[in-house]
C-alpha cells in the first residue's frame, strides 16, 4: 500500500550509533507483495537480558504466546520480526511457524530456541507455511551489521508512512550508556500494555529483574497513554534488551539511585516513539494532547483522557476544524469516572472555554477554531474532584482513515 508521508512526520530518521553487543539486519524477502522490506533480525551478545510487555488481548498472536512463555527466563540472543502477516488466529499452523523460526534462528546463532523472541504484524487469520520465515533467515543473517537501525525500522512497517526510531544517552554512576529503539504503528492503536511493536536495546549491564519494573513503569506513562482508533492489536509487543557490555557500577534494583538518569532517559525514549506512532496515525492531520487534572487519581485522569481521545465525535470535529467543545463534555461524562459538572473546566489551545460547568462569559470561538486547524492541538480538562493528573495523546479522524482501512488487504 503506497501511502503519502504523514504531515506530522519528523524531518528524518535519527542517527543511531552502534550499540556494543548488537547487530541488526532488515531486508525484503517476499513476505510483502509490494517488494518492500519485511523481515528484521536482532542478534545480541551471549548473556544479554530481556524484559517485555505484551498485549492483554484475549486473541493474541502466536508470537505473543511464545514470548509470554519465555520472557520469565530473562535471556535473549535474537529477535525475529516480520511484517505482512500477523500470524494471529492461525491455530496450529501459527505455532508451527513460530517453532520452526525460533529453531532456525537458534541454529544460526548457536543458542537455545527459548532465547529467540518473535513478533509479527500484518493481516490477521492468514496461515503461513511452517518455513515461511525460517527459510529466509540464513540470507538475512548474512547481512547483519551494527548500523542497520533504519533497515530494521523499515522492515517492521505495515501502513506506517515513515520509519520510527529514537536514541538517548544515560549516565549510570558517571558511565554513559546508550538506549536506542524502533517502533511501528499507525492503525489498530489503543495499547493495552505497550505499542503495536517496539524494540529497545541498551548496552547497560542490567538484569531482567531490574529491566522489567523499569519497562512496566515507563510503558504505563507512554505507550499506554496513546490511541489512534481505540482498537487494541492482537500482536502488541514491546521488548527491552540489555547487552550488558557497559562497565558501570552495579545497580541491582530498579529503585537504585544510580538508575535515576536511566529511568528518565527510558521514559523519554519511549514517549518519543509513542508520539511518533500517533503522528503517523492512519490519515492523521493533527496531533492532539489531552491533559486531564482534578481527577480522583492518575489512573482516573488517564481513563477520562482516553475517553475524549477515543471519541469519534471529538476526533472528527477537530478534523473538520469545528470548535465543538460540547463533544468534550460528552466524552468526559461517559468515561465512568467522577467529575463535578458544576466545577468542570475546559481549555483549548490555552483559551478558557468553560468554567464552573458553563461557557465562560464573553467566549469567542475564533481563536479556538484557529488553534484546532493547526498541526498540534492541546485540550485541558479539570474535573474538579481531586489531584490526579495525566496526559494522553491521539490524532484526528479523517476521511483517509476509512480509505486506508477499507483497502488494507487489497
Amino acid at each position: 500500500m503506497d501511502l503519502p508521508l504523514s504531515p506530522l512526520a519528523p524531518a528524518r530518521f535519527p542517527d543511531i550509533p552502534p550499540i556494543p553487543g548488537l547487530e541488526l539486519a532488515g531486508a525484503a524477502t517476499g513476505l510483502k507483495k509490494d517488494g518492500q522490506r519485511d523481515l528484521a533480525l536482532f542478534a545480541l551478545a551471549p548473556g544479554s537480558a530481556i524484559a517485555g510487555v505484551l498485549t492483554r488481548s484475549h486473541c493474541p498472536s502466536a508470537p505473543v504466546v511464545w514470548c509470554r512463555r519465555h520472557l520469565p527466563q530473562g535471556r535473549v540472543r535474537a529477535i525475529v520480526v516480520n511484517a505482512g502477516n500477523a500470524n494471529a488466529f492461525t491455530g496450529q499452523a501459527g505455532d508451527d511457524v513460530v517453532g520452526q523460526t525460533a529453531q532456525t534462528a537458534a541454529e544460526i546463532l548457536t543458542c537455545r530456541p527459548e532465547e529467540v523472541f518473535l513478533a509479527s504484524t500484518g493481516v490477521i487469520g492468514d496461515p503461513l507455511p511452517p518455513d515461511a520465515i525460517s527459510r529466509r533467515l540464513p540470507g538475512l543473517a548474512s547481512g547483519l551489521r551494527p548500523d542497520a537501525w533504519q533497515d530494521v525500522a523499515d522492515a517492521i512497517r505495515t501502513t506506517d508512512t515513515f520509519a520510527k526510531g529514537a536514541v538517548r544517552v544515560a549516565q549510570i554512576g558517571g558511565v554513559p550508556v546508550t538506549l536506542a529503539g524502533i517502533a511501528k504503528g499507525s492503525g489498530m492503536i489503543a495499547p493495552d500494555m505497550a505499542t503495536m511493536l517496539s524494540f529497545v536495546v541498551t548496552d547497560a549491564d542490567l538484569p531482567e529483574e531490574v529491566l522489567t519494573p523499569l519497562l512496566r513503569r515507563a510503558t504505563d506513562r507512554t505507550f499506554n497513554c496513546i490511541t489512534v482508533d481505540s482498537d487494541t492489536s492482537t500482536s502488541d509487543t514491546l521488548l527491552l534488551c540489555a547487552t550488558r557490555q557497559a562497565r558501570h557500577p552495579a545497580a541491582d534494583r530498579p529503585t537504585s539511585p544510580l538508575l535515576g538518569d536511566f529511568r528518565r532517559q527510558l521514559d523519554s525514549l519511549l514517549q518519543d516513539l509513542a508520539l511518533q506512532v500517533v503522528r503517523d496515525g492512519e490519515g492523521a492531520e493533527r496531533l492532539i494532547a489531552i491533559t486531564v487534572s482534578g481527577a480522583t487519581s492518575r489512573q482516573a485522569a488517564r481513563r477520562v483522557g482516553l475517553s475524549v481521545a477515543n471519541s469519534p465525535l471529538v476526533k472528527t470535529a477537530i478534523a473538520g476544524g469545528d470548535a465543538n467543545w460540547g463533544r468534550i463534555v460528552m466524552a468526559v461524562g461517559k468515561a465512568g469516572e467522577r467529575a463535578d459538572r458544576d466545577r468542570l473546566a475546559i481549555d483549548i489551545g490555552g483559551v478558557a472555554v468553560a468554567r464552573s460547568g458553563l461557557q465562560v462569559p464573553g467566549y469567542e470561538e475564533a481563536p479556538v477554531a484557529a488553534h484546532i486547524r493547526g498541526r498540534n492541538v492541546s485540550i485541558g480538562i479539570d474535573l474538579g474532584v481531586g489531584r490526579g493528573r495525566a496526559t494522553v495523546w491521539t490524532c484526528d479522524l479523517t476521511h483517509r482513515y476509512i480509505a486506508i482501512n477499507a483497502d488494507y488487504r487489497s
